[in-house]
């Protein structure tokens, strides 16, 4: 099979000369340089690598480049804009969500996507849309403190 040669990634098209079977994640960090979504445990268990595939929180350590040919992908590096962060980000922040933040940027994934999903979940579907994003450092009430400050930052209106 020929090889990926270009791929659609925070809203550019990039080029690129990777094999099909490389995983996603492998392209992002090693030919792109996009570091955000971390090797975890390498079996889709941890969620650190999640990146949004056309908006669907996906483990891109099992996700081949071959797979998302003509789909967008966006990473953590996308979220910021002219130096702002994502509403998400800034709660994880404000709400000190993270301490290793080896599992951050999966889990901001994740509650974004949650959030275009449903942008006033109830605490029990914050805890059911965030699970399998694991933390090692067992912040877990912090990061639904911030998911719940995120999505009422993101319905009020901008300053």
């Amino acid at each position: 099979m020929a090889n990926v040669k270009k791929v659609h990634v925070n809203g550019e098209v990039r080029q690129i000369d990777a094999d099909t079977d490389r995983t996603l994640l492998s392209v992002l960090r090693a030919d792109l340089d996009l570091t955000g979504a971390k090797y975890g445990c390498g079996e889709g268990q941890c969620a650190a690598c999640t990146v949004l595939i056309d908006g669907t929180p996906t483990r891109s350590c099992l996700t081949n480049i071959g797979e998302v040919e003509g789909r967008k992908v966006s990473t953590i590096e996308s979220l910021e804009t002219n130096g702002r962060l994502h509403p998400v980000q800034q709660a994880f922040l404000d709400h000190e969500a993270l301490q290793c933040a080896y599992c951050t940027s999966g889990m901001i994934m994740s509650a974004v996507a949650l959030l275009q999903k449903n942008p006033n979940p109830s605490r029990a579907q914050i805890v059911r849309g965030m699970n399998g994003n694991i933390c090692r450092c067992g912040t877990y009430q912090r990061i639904i403190a911030a998911i719940q400050g995120a999505a009422k930052a993101m319905q009020s209106p901008a300053p």
